[in-house]
């Protein structure tokens, strides 16, 4: 009996711990679970969804439609009057490293990871503009660069933000300050001779090591030897200087070719398929890469363009005129697929392109779809399609609406960004409506003077004006007496 009273005492001081764990696993499910619906979405696959919903669980998209089952423990956002689409991708920038470059030539055995700053600035303002998905690449200051990182501007620590550990390698192909293009040339081509002269040393030593741990005897030449131990060669027994390059070759990493010049773009293709990274290969370009588009219709991705190249001009030196062309009006009219990168203010920049005649959908793709696509990561970013990530962003309005704002940042599933919770922004536009009022009352106040001045500069004319009139008015003369007669 004493046994049951036990067990029965037990089991009424472990209930309520059951119930807190399950109650904790529901709430965990639900965190996990994610339905915007009753919003507008933009899926940049396919034609837009009036009035639809996003289902979001574990991290990835599960379903966008009009008729979207959901679990019944899932967390609701109602965005009725809202815009769903995409989260956009900054497809090539440097902000975010505490310096963007090295001094060095040759740095590819370098990781932004260890310059990524997660408290800058950078990544709580590309937030707030929309900017999901960050791809950090040191800038086209050396030759070779070290290996790029995408992020998540959400994060505390560099591994909370990273999306895609290691992407590839700038290439610069346009010659770094102090250097002209032979050099910078000579450099790439030195820095492959030099791994391949490296490769073959390895080859033969790790061959040489081997026959000596079999005890065998060594009955070949250096030249054989080094044929025979190319299978011995692995990532792991090379040096770090020369493991991304192999990597690079091998299609491990990506390059990005930076071409600030026309002339540079078909150096660039040269090297790639001599090197074996063409597949993987996507071309940064200046503002006169309209004029190679031959060369740049082949690309198997987009060819990454930044904002400050957006305008070609090109001074006649015979007639002095001026002329001017779009770029990226003259990429889609020859078929050339395009992003844009490192810009200021997305929306600005997608709303000039429809401005300058690019299609609406071209433009929203440059910092969506074809901005994944350059950065080889299509099949999870730039577009809401069932397996994508939960990446989304909530606008209140159309995306090229100058009065649209950021109203909310999905990332996985999870809300990051709310505007209502934007502390430094109300603080902002806090400050903003206070020196508006100020400058309203500071306008009224002047206006009042103003009028103060001219009121009293006319009460003085007239007084003037009556003042001259009432000198200039004859006197009128006094009765003149008659005179006196003769003779009385």
């Amino acid at each position: 009996m004493r046994n049951m009273d036990s067990i029965k005492n037990v089991m009424l001081r472990v209930a309520p711990v059951f119930v807190l764990l399950l109650v904790v696993a529901q709430v965990a499910t639900a965190q996990k679970s994610l339905l915007i619906k009753d919003a507008r979405i933009i899926t940049m696959s396919g034609v837009d969804i009036p009035k639809g919903s996003v289902l979001i669980e574990d991290g990835r998209i599960t379903a966008v439609g009009t008729d979207v089952k959901a679990p019944f423990d899932v967390r609701v956002i109602d965005a009725s009057g809202r815009v769903v689409m995409p989260g956009l991708v900054e497809a090539f920038t440097s902000k975010g490293l505490d310096r963007a470059n090295e001094s060095m030539d040759v740095g590819a055995f370098l990781q932004v990871y260890d310059a990524i700053d997660p408290s800058d600035l950078y990544f709580e303002e590309a937030l707030r503009s929309g900017k999901a998905s960050i791809h950090i690449s040191q800038s086209p200051g050396c030759v070779i660069g070290g290996v790029s990182r995408v992020v998540h501007p959400a994060g505390l620590t560099v591994e909370e933000m990273t999306h895609s550990a290691e992407r590839g390698l700038i290439v610069a192909f346009s010659p770094k300050p102090g250097y002209d293009r032979s050099v910078q040339m000579a450099v790439i081509r030195g820095t492959f001779e030099d791994l391949d002269r490296y490769l073959e040393r390895l080859s033969e030593t790790l061959y040489v090591a081997d026959m000596k741990k079999k005890e065998e005897l060594l009955t070949v030449g250096p030249a054989e030897a080094r044929k025979l131990g190319r299978e011995l060669v692995t990532l792991s027994k090379m040096d770090f200087k020369h493991r991304n390059l192999v990597r690079l070759r091998k299609g491990r990493l990506d390059a990005y070719a930076y071409c600030g010049g026309a002339m540079d773009v078909a150096a660039a293709l040269k090297v790639a398929k001599k090197q074996g990274f063409a597949d993987r290969l996507t071309v940064i370009v200046g503002s006169d890469a309209h004029q190679v588009v031959q060369q740049l219709q082949g690309l198997k991705r987009p060819v990454v363009l930044p904002e400050a190249n957006l305008v070609h001009r090109k001074v006649n030196t015979i007639t002095l005129k001026a002329r001017e062309v779009f770029v990226p009006s003259a990429f889609e009219k020859a078929k050339v697929a395009f992003c844009l990168a490192s810009t200021s203010d997305p929306w600005y920049a997608m709303a000039r392109l429809v401005r300058n005649g690019v299609s609406r959908e071209a433009a929203l793709s440059s910092l969506t779809l074809n901005a994944a696509r350059s950065i080889g990561l299509e099949d999870r970013l730039g577009s809401l399609e069932k397996g994508k990530d939960g990446t989304l962003l909530i606008l209140t309005g159309d995306p090229l609406d100058a009065m649209t704002w950021v109203d909310g940042v999905v990332i996985d599933g999870e809300m990051v960004y709310q505007r209502s919770r934007d502390l430094r922004l109300r603080d902002l536009l806090k400050g903003a409506a206070i020196n508006e009022e100020k400058a309203r009352r500071a306008a009224e106040k002047k206006q009042a003077e103003e009028a103060k001045k001219a009121a009293a500069a006319k009460e003085k004319a007239e007084a003037a004006a009556k003042k001259k009139a009432s000198e200039a008015k004859p006197e009128k003369s006094s009765k003149t007496r008659p005179a006196p007669t003769k003779g009385k």
